[in-house]
């Protein structure tokens, strides 16, 4: 029968309602799920979307029929051997399956099982325009957290390779990325928030301007790690306000710097960083060698424990953390003897770590204690296994003696120095070197009063104890409260301030104890 004005009149008041409503359910938040659903109620059929295999790829929420789906995939991979665009399948004794193809690729289906109702359709055909943009929008949103996560491990790499020492593949990865590292460099430890890390991370990246690498530590979740050529400054008065938020998307990448003369005037990285969010703290390092990014790594972290009560919000390393100035060729020669077991080992399989390796554990874990598992990338119970070992073949309890951990930190920081060959090749030949004998040198003895004059300068005087009675307790803040007769907090608190006082970081990895520990050592004060 022909169709009467008033019911063509209908039909599209009718039309332009499903399409005012689809364009609503674009707009908000998991629109394909809720424009699937939509579609459900309002064909009386389930509806879903299905790749060209027969892969369910979205469907409303709620319980499905596996027969019903089953019935949909089959009749996608159907449509897609047809090669049509769409099509009405099925009937007789099924349901009627309605298929679409959608302006995707690979080739994605809209199918609505069920409805038997000829102005189906025209309704499939508007929402599969407003699917297909929806869908093209959540598959370009996924390739960029996949992008940004791939970018974000990379650099994750590139920063661990500079911490083990491997400083031609760091920078092979850095070039792949087309952000070429700085030969000189300084470390910047952002201490912020965890839920707005990346947040942060975007509005520095975008607002410095200053070649920065930034990478979220591995280790500590509320800590951003930054590498930044000396002299990084933004031009002040550039900085978005404080409440604005970053732009969408913005990834974390290596930028390039203002040139200097040209310009408003430079505005530090460290006080541009607070200024913009005043929950930050930030330590920085002295400027090294890009070799010694692990070196400043630990005199970042040093200098954040004293930005954590500074007024600025901000610290710069003071101190002197080079104690290969109190090792001569017998330095070098006892820390040789004793890595020795370790640099001896051969593995019994090829898949158990070499001796690179269990040195690198070593390390990690002397910085990290128990956190090095994040560090390494590795199971913490393989961490416990390799512990356990290096204990055995160096014959010392590394896993317990702070005695035992300090001459292995010693031990590891004179093997890896630049001179460390040169010093071996000049030591007596024959002669067996002890630590007592390294920490007894006059050098030592100058070193170690360094290290513990502004302790001794302290007031109140008890700081210096504190620390000691810390140290004799194989630094486990428990033991140490119970020798000096008090709480828990208030030893926590004490060593806070001694942290102020040197300048040094106690309570958090990488920790001065291992210093402190010889420097007493070497005074005969322990």
């Amino acid at each position: 029968m022909p169709t009467s004005p008033s019911d063509v009149r209908a039909d599209r008041a009718d039309r332009a309602d499903d399409i005012l409503a689809l364009a609503r359910l674009a707009t908000r938040r998991g629109a394909i799920r809720d424009i699937l659903g939509w579609l459900t109620w309002r064909t009386g059929g389930p509806a879903t979307l299905v790749g060209d295999t027969g892969r369910v790829l979205a469907r409303p929420g709620g319980e499905s029929d596996p027969s019903v789906t089953r019935l949909a995939a089959e009749a996608a991979v159907e449509l897609h051997r047809r090669g049509a665009p769409s099509a009405v399948l099925g009937g007789g004794e099924g349901p009627p399956v309605h298929l679409i193809a959608l302006d995707a690729d690979p080739r994605t289906y809209l199918v609505v099982v069920g409805p038997d109702d000829p102005r189906c359709g025209t309704l499939l055909a508007d929402a599969a325009r407003t699917l297909g943009l929806c869908w093209r929008l959540e598959w370009a949103e996924r390739e960029r957290r996949r992008i940004e996560s791939a970018e974000g491990h990379s650099r994750e790499a590139v920063l661990h390779l500079l911490m083990v020492g491997s400083v031609p593949a760091a920078q092979r990865i850095a070039g792949a990325l087309r952000a070429a590292l700085p030969s000189v460099i300084q470390v910047y430890v952002i201490e912020c928030p965890q839920p707005r890390r990346r947040e942060i991370a975007q509005r520095i990246d975008r607002e410095a301007g200053g070649g920065a690498w930034i990478v979220p530590c591995p280790v500590r979740p509320n800590h951003l790690i930054a590498l930044v050529p000396p002299g990084t400054a933004a031009p002040s008065g550039t900085a978005s306000p404080p409440g604005t938020a970053p732009a969408a998307g913005t990834a974390p990448a290596a930028i390039a710097g203002p040139v200097a003369g040209t310009g408003p005037p430079q505005e530090p990285l460290d006080l541009l960083i607070v200024r913009l969010v005043p929950e930050c703290r930030v330590g920085v390092s002295a400027a090294v060698a890009l070799r010694d990014t692990p070196t400043a790594y630990e005199q970042a972290i040093h200098a954040l424990a004293v930005a954590r009560n500074a007024p600025e919000h901000r610290a710069g390393f003071g101190g002197d953390v080079d104690v290969t100035v109190l090792a001569g060729p017998e330095g070098y020669l006892w820390a040789s003897e004793l890595l020795a077991p370790c640099l001896r080992y051969a593995p019994a399989r090829r898949a158990d770590p070499g001796p690179q390796e269990l040195l690198g554990t070593l390390g990690s874990w002397l910085s990290f204690g128990g956190a090095a598992s994040r560090h390494l990338k590795i199971h913490r119970n393989t961490l416990a296994a390799r512990i356990r070992h290096l204990d055995e073949l160096l014959g010392v309890e590394v896993s317990r003696s702070l005695p035992a951990q300090s001459a292995a930190w010693l031990a590891l920081r004179l093997h890896t120095a630049p001179q460390a060959a040169a010093a071996r090749a000049l030591a007596t030949p024959g002669r067996t070197a002890t630590l007592d004998a390294v920490l007894g040198t006059s050098a030592a003895g100058t070193w170690a009063r360094v290290q513990l004059r502004p302790l001794e300068q302290a007031r109140p005087t008890a700081t210096l104890e504190t620390v000691r009675t810390w140290l004799r307790a194989d630094a486990r803040l428990p033991a140490a409260a119970a020798a000096l007769g008090i709480s828990l907090p208030g030893a926590r608190k004490r060593l806070a301030r001694a942290e102020d006082v040197l300048g040094r970081s106690l309570l958090t990895a990488p920790s001065a104890k291992y210093e402190l520990w010889l420097a007493m050592r070497a005074l005969g004060s322990l």
